[in-house]
């Protein structure tokens, strides 16, 4: 299998997450993806999840329950260590639907909602630092 080349950004859809045109930076430094979610609650053996922003753009207040989620410990850059929550969940690159895990997080004060980290990345693609939205100028190409 042939690995495509990303970008150092781009903007993707989750479908099953209902969050469309999103902006995501692929984070090579990092191990697992995380994504913006506004409110974790969990109740009945479920965790109900808002995907709502003021900030980030295309996150509307969007509810998702998840039957299936566990805990992982994530450490920062800085060396913190964060116990969060951790989904799975689908992604679309290059019009193409993937798996991914996704770790939930507050990130109203990041630039991007959305980071990409290598667990994901790994034996599917390469990451051009020179480059950006690569799967969604592919995808506006296509659709046209």
């Amino acid at each position: 299998m042939s690995k495509k080349i990303l970008g150092r950004t781009d903007i993707i859809d989750f479908p099953q997450l209902g969050l469309f045109n999103i902006d995501v930076k692929m984070d090579t430094g990092a191990y697992t993806s995380t994504i913006h979610c506004s409110e974790i609650i969990e109740v009945d053996n479920a965790l109900l999840c808002i995907f709502n922003s003021n900030v980030h753009k295309n996150f509307g207040k969007t509810e998702i329950i998840f039957d299936t989620f566990w805990r992982t410990d994530v450490k920062s850059s800085n060396g913190y260590k964060e116990n969060r929550y951790k989904v799975k969940s689908e992604v679309v690159f290059f019009g193409k639907t993937y798996k991914i895990n996704l770790t939930l997080s507050t990130r109203d004060a990041m630039k991007f909602p959305v980071l990409i980290g290598r667990q994901f990345l790994r034996q599917k693609f390469i990451v051009d630092v020179d480059l950006e939205n690569v799967s969604f100028n592919f995808n506006s190409k296509n659709k046209a």
